[in-house]
């Protein structure tokens, strides 16, 4: 009866989860690229942005490129560019995708291994629309994390089977499927932890008295399933078993602990102690479960504290003995409360900060994605336990199962309007937390983008204030006032920047930006080449050198530089137009219509590649071609007198007089003063005087 019932019981409830959480969601296919982080990993990467390559997907597998060691997620990446280029659209539908996708691995895994239908269902629903998992779904950079899990559901579903059936290939594929999470995200490597605690439970393959064929009946009754005809062996074989997935995270943590070495973005204990980071990991395991609970003043960024108080560390420490007495001791003849907390307790682990790289949080949503599974399974199963004898159980667990999921589900859709773009993202986090300089940091280059100076230089100095010494603040600080003119303030910033970050790439080239509007071009080429051996790839330093070396002259320079810039950013218009202008310069036509094809094609609405490249098809005797282009670009800008003048000048050469006539008078009444064009319409005048026919004598 219960197979025949889940036959469409379980396809139902898949249904409805994904239906649901694609609804609750919807709104994450709007938002923008992030500024924090998704240029790194997506937006500025050229090797993600250029799609699948040999050398792009050679340079996934190798350790030191940025961050942790996950080449699985840069592939990942390269796929999206490849099939739908930077759509911010496509990238946060995959995320979302892949969500869903965990989401009903969730449900089938826990039903298959418990029989537990409905505390299944809600396992995985609380999961799905929990607003603590927005962070990882609507952030284009936490593909790692939601395609990681992906891997981490598919080695419990396959470990499942073999627990079942046994089998070398069973157990070799669960291998494989754990070794491509960690090639995604190396924070899989607790999980064979996690495979050892399925074995307590539900498995029950602790217990050698006992001798079982297979895994037992599936059932629904809201406590622990049923387990039965199985063979168990004991610990010590238990954990032999395990020794391959062991040693897979151990070869993970040693390649991502040699790429933190290698970037030299490892914190020291010198900076945060280990007394500090042990007061922060305690206080944060509580602030998951309060978070968990009351989901409010969820931020992308919680800054890490300067200290934190000796009683709350202490509180925090006796809070988690406390609960782990009762759900390990007091609870012991129910299973699961032992399983659950030890699978919150040991997934947070890799996170929890005893060990700091990079721009380390207090805490992060994100890393709470595959913990939580841990309480929600607590309560799934603990909550119809309490209500064993409860009138009317089922209507009553129901019901409160259906207000707590429609919680979730506003609060879930009210968080993600904050990710719609990078300025409410920051601006809300700035509003939940307090002193918070990496928000007001992070404010300054979408509002500079937005062309919103005065704010971004606001927040710049809210943030210096919080934390002075932050290079990176200085150094975007430093460019939003070049842009302002402030040029004495700027460089005083970025030499700041510098002297905090000496091995600060884009410092360099703001500092050396900032000297060319001085004039100083020796100095500032000599930043650009400093930012050059610090990253060869440096898309600013090489435009930067490009445009010194155009105005100096060494045009072979400048497109030698140009091309870096293109090669490292082919979607850059105005560098394909510079380069286009450069080699015109040494007459290199057919080259130059291909780089202003290019700028066109990128930005189809760029007036001065169009004129440009109207200029060269000119020069090259094809005038229809060049009045092509010349007519594109006055119905883009037509209050330009050049352009006026160039499209009359190339219909002259068609033989179109009069059109060539009202261009160069329309170019004279938007420019009274330009005795090139006044000459151009003389001569054109003179011409069809020349070439009237005389009058008749008269008789």
């Amino acid at each position: 009866m219960n197979q025949a019932s889940d036959k469409y019981r379980v396809p139902f409830i898949c249904l409805a989860l994904a239906c649901v959480t694609l609804a609750v969601y919807w709104q994450v296919l709007s938002c923008e690229f992030i500024t924090f982080d998704d240029p790194h990993y997506v937006t500025d990467n050229q090797y993600i942005r250029t799609g699948f390559t040999l050398s792009n997907i050679k340079w996934a597998f190798t350790p030191a490129v940025f961050g942790y060691w996950h080449p699985l997620t840069w592939l990942s990446h390269m796929l999206d560019c490849h099939l739908f280029g930077a759509s911010p659209l496509m990238h946060h539908l995959v995320n979302l995708l892949i969500h869903i996708a965990n989401s009903l691995l969730l449900f089938l895994v826990f039903k298959r291994m418990t029989g537990a239908v409905f505390s299944s269902a809600f396992v995985a629903a609380v999961f799905a629309l929990h607003p603590l998992n927005v962070e990882s779904v609507a952030w284009v950079t936490e593909r790692k994390n939601v395609l990681s899990t992906l891997f981490w559901l598919l080695t419990m579903w396959v470990y499942t089977d073999y627990v079942r059936r046994g089998g070398l290939l069973r157990y070799s594929v669960a291998l494989l499927l754990f070794a491509l999470g960690l090639l995604a995200k190396p924070m899989l490597v607790t999980l064979p932890f996690v495979l050892l605690l399925l074995d307590y439970w539900p498995f029950e393959r602790f217990r050698p008295e006992r001798d079982f064929d297979e895994i037992g009946k599936d059932n629904d009754k809201g406590g622990e399933s049923s387990v039965s005809e199985y063979r168990r062996p004991v610990l010590a074989r238990l954990i032999l078993e395990k020794v391959p997935f062991f040693a897979l995270s151990l070869i993970s943590a040693y390649l991502s602990s040699l790429s933190v070495r290698r970037l030299g973005i490892n914190i020291s204990t010198a900076l945060v102690p280990v007394r500090l980071r042990i007061a922060n990991a305690l206080t944060s395991y509580m602030s998951y479960i309060g978070k968990m609970l009351w989901p409010r003043k969820l931020a992308v960024f919680y800054p890490y504290p300067d200290n934190v108080p000796l009683w709350q560390a202490i509180g925090a420490l006796l809070a988690l003995i406390c609960i782990s007495v009762l759900m390990i001791w007091v609870f012991r003849n129910r299973r699961y409360p032992a399983v659950g907390w030890l699978w919150y307790l040991g997934a947070l682990i890799p996170v929890s900060g005893l060990v700091q790289a990079g721009l380390w949080p207090a805490m992060a949503d994100r890393w709470a994605y595959v913990p939580l599974v841990g309480l929600f399974t607590i309560i799934a199963w603990g909550v119809p336990d309490l209500l064993a004898k409860l009138r009317h159980r089922n209507v009553v667990l129901g019901m409160a199962a259906l207000i707590v999921l429609l919680a979730l589900s506003v609060c879930t859709a009210l968080q993600l309007r904050h990710w719609r773009s990078s300025i409410a993202l920051f601006q809300h986090t700035i509003e939940v937390t307090e002193d918070n300089y990496q928000a007001h940091f992070s404010m300054i280059k979408p509002l500079r983008q937005q062309g919103r100076t005065a704010e971004a230089i606001e927040h710049g100095y809210k943030a210096l204030k919080i934390n002075p010494n932050y290079p990176s603040t200085h150094n975007s600080l430093g460019a939003v006032l070049i842009d302002s003119g402030e040029l004495d303030k700027a460089i005083a910033h970025l030499r700041r920047a510098l002297r905090l970050k000496p091995d600060f790439p884009a410092a360099h080239v703001n500092l050396g930006a900032a000297l060319v509007k001085q004039g100083d071009l020796e100095k500032a080429t000599q930043h650009f080449y400093k930012a050059l051996q610090l990253k060869t790839n440096s898309f600013g330093a090489h435009i930067n050198l490009a445009t010194v070396f155009t105005q100096q002259g060494e045009i072979e320079k400048a497109i030698e530089h140009y091309t870096e810039a293109v090669r490292i950013k082919p979607d850059f218009a105005d560098g394909h137009n510079s380069l286009g202008y450069a080699l015109v310069r040494l007459g290199k036509f057919d080259d130059a219509v291909k780089h202003y094809l290019q700028a066109l094609q990128i930005k189809p609405d760029f007036v001065d590649a169009h004129n440009n490249l109207g200029y060269v098809l000119a020069r090259q005797g094809r005038f229809n071609e060049a009045a092509r282009h010349y007519n594109e670009a006055l119905r883009i800008g037509p209050d330009s007198a050049g352009l006026h003048n160039d499209l009359a000048v190339a219909l002259t050469k068609q033989g179109k007089i009069d059109q060539a006539i009202a261009h160069f008078k329309e170019a004279l009444r938007l420019d009274p003063d330009a005795e090139d064009v006044r000459a151009n319409l003389n001569a054109v005048l003179a011409l069809t005087k020349q070439n009237e026919p005389n009058e008749p004598n008269q008789p």
